[in-house]
């Protein structure tokens, strides 16, 4: 099994018995089934056969597969919708400080899963409910993002734009999976910050972010 999607921390108390298998643990095997092969097959027999226990243990910590999904939900938004909103009310004194902020999330896994990301957006093309809860994200994110710019003296109908073009460009530049090394993105940073924010960001932002990113990398 691939190493699981982190957790945000969650309340798991373990049932009585010898029991193997923790609420983490059908969470994070229900996230990598999710990422890999879609919600179709995030079935509570698959997972008790991935994690090697039975289904009851399943029911000590859902109520339901519904309950169980609900949950992935809850924590897709827990950490890709918290982390991009965190990265964008981060203290900046510019905006390329503050649009480098953002450009975290493409390097810590913690701060954002893209994996995650195009699996909610998959699951969202085959259920109202779902699209509903990733238009709500969507708008959470770019209300974000434009009051970032807000903040950085755009009025308000350019920081909506600059946002929409942030925002969009990312999740296309991911979903094409160029398999691009960092090297290369890193090379071009300086110019997507003048792209994005029509202003040239000081060397030692730029600095100060590839070292981030290598750090990131060694971590």
């Amino acid at each position: 099994m691939a190493d699981p999607i982190p957790l945000s921390a969650e309340a798991s108390a373990t049932p009585p018995g010898n029991v193997k298998a923790t609420r983490e643990d059908w969470l994070a095997v229900a996230l990598d089934v999710l990422v890999s092969d879609g919600v179709e097959q995030v079935k509570v027999l698959t997972l008790g056969e991935r994690l090697q226990v039975s289904r009851s243990s399943f029911y000590w910590y859902f109520k339901s597969r519904q309950d169980l999904l609900d949950a992935l939900l809850r924590h897709w938004q827990d950490v890709n919708d918290a982390g991009l909103i965190a990265m964008a009310e981060a203290p900046a004194e510019t905006v390329t400080q503050a649009v480098l902020n953002v450009f975290r999330i493409t390097a810590d896994p913690e701060l954002f899963s893209t994996p995650l990301d195009f699996a909610i957006r998959e699951w969202a093309r085959r259920s109202g409910p779902v699209r509903r809860v990733l238009d709500l994200s969507d708008a959470r994110r770019l209300e974000a993002l434009a009051a970032m710019f807000a903040r950085h003296g755009y009025a308000a109908k350019e920081a909506e734009a600059r946002a929409r073009v942030l925002y969009f460009t990312q999740l296309g530049y991911d979903q094409a999976e160029l398999g691009e090394p960092w090297r290369d993105r890193l090379a071009l940073v300086p110019e997507y910050l003048l792209v994005f924010t029509g202003r040239e960001a000081p060397a030692e932002e730029v600095s100060a972010f590839e070292t981030y990113v290598h750090d990131m990398q060694k971590a």
